[in-house]
Order: C-alpha cells, then sequence, then structure tokens
C-alpha cells in the first residue's frame, strides 16, 4: 500500500483548476502538477484553432498523466494534478490505484464559465471549445462536486471539506 495520494481537480477549461490548485497544493503542503503541460504540441494547436480532441488525441496524454500519478504514489508523494479528466472513463484510467486517487470536479454554470474564459489571456484553450467540453462532461459518482461560484480559499476549503481524513498525512510521518 502506497502512502501517496494524488488529488485530480477536474473540470471545464476555466472552471479555475490551475488556480484552485496551486492554492490548495500550498495549503497542504502538496505538490502541483499542471496537467496542461503533458499536452503534446500538436493538441495545443489543435485546441488553439478551436477544434476540440478526440480520443486518439488524448490517448498520449493520458498515459503520460497516468505514469505521472503511478510515479507520485510509487514514491509516496502527495500532489494536486489539474487536468479536464471529463469523462468517467478517463477517471478509470487515471485510476492507477483508486483508494489513493480522488476527483474533485470543479462544477460552474456554463454563463460563469463563458464570462471567465472571455477575460483570460494567454492561454492555448480557444474559448469556442466550451461547449463541447460541458457536452463530454460526464457526472458520475467518482466525482464530488465542488461550486467555483466563491472566492478561491472558499474553494480550497470546500475541497478538502469534502476530502475529509483522506488528505492527512498518515501515521508513517509521509508528507
Amino acid at each position: 500500500m502506497t502512502n501517496g495520494r494524488v488529488l485530480v481537480l477536474s473540470g471545464v477549461s476555466g472552471s479555475g483548476k490551475t488556480a484552485v490548485g496551486r492554492n490548495l497544493a500550498q495549503t497542504l503542503g502538496w505538490r502541483f502538477i499542471e496537467g496542461d503541460r503533458f499536452h503534446s504540441d500538436a493538441n495545443r494547436e489543435k485546441m488553439q484553432r478551436g477544434e476540440p480532441l478526440n480520443n486518439t488525441d488524448r490517448h498520449p496524454w493520458l498515459q503520460r498523466l497516468h505514469e505521472e500519478i503511478s510515479a507520485c504514489l510509487a514514491s509516496g508523494e502527495r500532489a494536486v494534478l489539474a487536468c479536464s479528466a471529463l469523462k468517467k472513463s478517463y477517471r478509470l484510467y487515471l485510476s492507477v490505484v483508486p483508494e489513493c486517487v480522488r476527483f474533485v470536479l470543479l462544477s460552474g454554470d456554463f454563463k460563469l464559465i463563458q464570462n471567465r474564459l472571455q477575460q483570460r489571456r494567454g492561454h492555448f484553450m480557444n474559448p469556442a471549445l466550451l461547449r463541447s467540453q460541458f457536452d463530454a462532461l460526464e457526472i458520475s459518482a467518482d466525482l464530488q462536486l465542488v461550486d467555483i461560484d466563491q472566492p478561491i480559499e472558499h474553494i480550497v476549503s470546500a475541497v478538502i471539506e469534502t476530502l475529509g481524513d483522506w488528505t492527512q498525512t498518515d501515521s508513517e510521518g509521509s508528507t
């Protein structure tokens, strides 16, 4: 059994995965992993053009994320991973050791997130893809939902509260 933990903050583009994830990781004293950096240049270019990724495009990205999660767990590391993980099949694939990987969906309505995307600058994700992301989102029992229509510090507190003792350091002193 590993002492490692990986919390995957999932959600559509603009839901706050990176901002919340960085804050949450700092609060917990865990490492932050930006899932977008695992995308190929071709994937980033495709999304920038407003073209949704298909499963063939996503497979190498998911494989790299799976390997990163596996490495974290094998070393006993604890990390927060910002990753869309919109489909249940993707989350199942990323659940390397199910009791050590949890998924929290940063949830908000379309209009709220659309407004955020319109204000965001310098990100490769084309806001035109938001509808396709909402259409792809599969809500299932493996997700714990946290509402994003509140300040980041409240979202971070809600995530920690939702996860309960799962985020706590075990008796062996692993971090």
